[in-house]
Order: C-alpha cells, then sequence, then structure tokens
C-alpha cells in the first residue's frame, strides 16, 4: 500500500514539474530564447529587432531600426552606469549614467540619435546583430552576465 502510495506521489510530483517546464516561454517574440540567467537581476533582456525591417542600406534610419530593448522588472530603480550589451562578435555598448526606473524599459539602438531614458544609441555606422546566429549579452557593472538571449542555428524560432 505504501509502496503504491510514493509511486502515486512521485508521478504527481514528475508531472507538476513537466508542466511548469512546458509552461516556460521561449521567447518575447518567439524568434529567440532566453538562457538561464547566470546572476540573479531584475534588469532583463526583453525584445529584440536583430532584423532591420527592409533593405539594409546601412542608413541611419535602417540602423536605429534595429534595437535591444533592456527591461527593469523590478520596482527599484537600477542606474545601468558601466553596464554592458554585447554581441556574439565582441561589438559592445557601455551604459553611460542611465537610471532606469522600476518597471521600465530602454532601447537600445544601433544607429545615432539623441539619447533619453527611454533610448539610447551606439552611434554606429554598421549594423551589429547577425540576423541568421547571433545572442545578446547583458552583463552588470561587475561583468557578471545577467542575461542573455540567443537566436539563429540550432536555436529555436
Amino acid at each position: 500500500m505504501f509502496r503504491n502510495a510514493s509511486r502515486v506521489a512521485m508521478v504527481v510530483l514528475g508531472s507538476a514539474a513537466l508542466a511548469a517546464t512546458a509552461a516556460l516561454p521561449a521567447g518575447a517574440d518567439g524568434h529567440h530564447r532566453h538562457t538561464p540567467q547566470r546572476w540573479r537581476s531584475a534588469v532583463v533582456l526583453g525584445p529584440i529587432q536583430y532584423d532591420s525591417p527592409g533593405r539594409d542600406d546601412r542608413s541611419n534610419r535602417s540602423l536605429n531600426a534595429e534595437w535591444v530593448t533592456v527591461r527593469n522588472t523590478g520596482r527599484t530603480p537600477i542606474n545601468l552606469k558601466g553596464w554592458s550589451l554585447s554581441d556574439k562578435s565582441g561589438h559592445a555598448y557601455r551604459f553611460g549614467n542611465l537610471r532606469l526606473a522600476g518597471h521600465s524599459q530602454v532601447r537600445v539602438h544601433t544607429g545615432h540619435g539623441q539619447d533619453n531614458r527611454w533610448e539610447v544609441y551606439q552611434d554606429r555606422r554598421n549594423y551589429v546583430w547577425d540576423n541568421d546566429h547571433d545572442h545578446a549579452t547583458l552583463r552588470n557593472d561587475h561583468r557578471r552576465v545577467v542575461d542573455e538571449v540567443r537566436w539563429g542555428h540550432g536555436h529555436r524560432r
């Protein structure tokens, strides 16, 4: 009797764990997925537009249509000074003195523009994010990886 009860309990626990795993989202827009966070932080990567719509003509408009969202999911404001956002090739954007309010986000554009608290610009003349296979890595001011999003070959789309 106890043996059957423990088997039933194991099956129920295993099913619950499987259901919880299946309920996790693959990515905010279905085109990428988050890898496990290596350092717990309220600041995470949100939606990413790695493939600029239209022709890739390297115009500032086209470059700025390529962006990464950084979100503060917590209630407490966080200063992103010294944090960095990089791709697999090592192109890195280092945040200046940017206070990200609780439950807010900032969009990091590739091209040129006027920084404000909702949008910042890397001031680049070339695209950063590879459309076919790349990843965005967010590091805090201690260089710890707090979030990473991968897309392309070998990753679910």
